[in-house]
């Protein structure tokens, strides 16, 4: 009687955890939305903004900052995480694309350790000039730029905020597409490099538009063009490098992944949540105040979208020759 009232209890046991969905969500549970970088910055304050708007659909959301190793530390744990629906994180540009070609060891795999949700945020990036050195130099726009790099080559300079970083990479992808060479003098952030263009001793930056925007207002910067494939709501009347390099297109974004293996049905669940946040009226004008763009997309859309940066960025950084470890 015994035997039997113990198989019962084991079949019984086996028959709920084959019934129990892989993924599936405790009732109540909080999502943990691990931010890789410090409280405070443009994606941690996209991130709680879209936190408040979902809670409606999904129930709480924790932001967690795991700041440090460029993000790698954050995006390791959630790469780790259990595939349940229950952790998810942010992705950027740094830690999914240029990351893996600038750390000879990675924690993970960025190209296999996440399940795509969806892309949440494009912040373009501007080339800028010192305004009193574009007129001293007569330089107006891009094609001014290169005509005077190839009429007087190594004359010109840029700053960036250190090897390996956003600036020195659009840097150098524009050298190469412009057929140029411009001396490249790295300096220890974006903030010190833009105080060494400010003050002539660079002529020209790659530099995020939220940092260059009120200096571009004040007269101090002339902006020159945009990376980004289409202008920036931003700066209407700023024409993209595009426009002079065919398919140049280089810019700081970020979005959201759940560790790999994520049922697609839980994953589904998320993308819809965060794209109707998204889409929110409210949202755009939250995120306009960053300079940033909102950008929603399919978990599939956002996944191909990854693959193609890790690729270009694999031939960027190869060719700066960049490394931080």
């Amino acid at each position: 009687m015994k035997n039997r009232d113990f198989l019962l209890t084991v079949l019984a046991s086996s028959a709920l955890l084959i019934a129990a969905p892989v993924g599936a969500q405790p009732a109540n549970a909080p999502i943990r939305l691990v931010v890789p970088y410090a409280a405070g910055g443009p994606i941690d304050v996209t991130a709680r903004a879209l936190a408040e708007r979902v809670k409606d659909e999904l129930g709480t959301v924790i932001i967690e900052n795991k700041p440090g190793a460029g993000g790698n530390i954050g995006a390791d744990a959630v790469a780790k995480a259990a595939p349940d629906g229950l952790t998810i994180g942010i992705a950027a540009t740094a830690t999914n694309a240029v990351n893996p070609w600038l750390y000879s060891k990675m924690p993970f795999d960025a190209a296999t350790a996440f399940a795509p949700i969806t892309q949440m945020v494009r912040v373009p990036n501007v080339l800028v000039m010192n305004a009193e050195t574009a007129k001293r130099l007569k330089i107006e726009s891009l094609r001014d730029l290169i005509a005077y790099a190839k009429a007087n080559p190594g004359k010109l300079n840029y700053g960036s905020g250190g090897n390996g970083s956003a600036g020195h990479l659009a840097g150098e992808m524009f050298k190469k597409e412009a057929g140029i060479f411009a001396v490249h003098i790295p300096y220890n952030g974006g903030n010190p490099a833009q105080l060494a263009l400010l003050s002539g001793q660079v002529d020209f930056n790659f530099d995020n538009l939220a940092t260059a925007a009120p200096n571009i207002r004040s007269g101090k910067l002339k902006a020159i063009a945009v990376t980004t494939a289409e202008r920036s709501n931003a700066l209407p009347e700023v024409p993209t490098v595009a426009a002079t390099l065919k398919g140049f297109s280089i810019d700081t974004w970020w979005g959201l992944v759940a560790p790999a293996g994520t049922p697609a049905p839980v994953v589904e669940k998320l993308n819809r949540a965060f794209v109707a946040a998204l889409n929110a009226p409210e949202t755009k004008t939250r995120f306009a105040t960053l300079l940033a763009e909102p950008v929603s997309s399919t978990p599939a859309q956002f996944g191909a979208f990854m693959k193609s940066e890790l690729a270009k960025y694999e031939k960027v950084v190869k060719a700066t020759g960049a490394k931080v470890d």
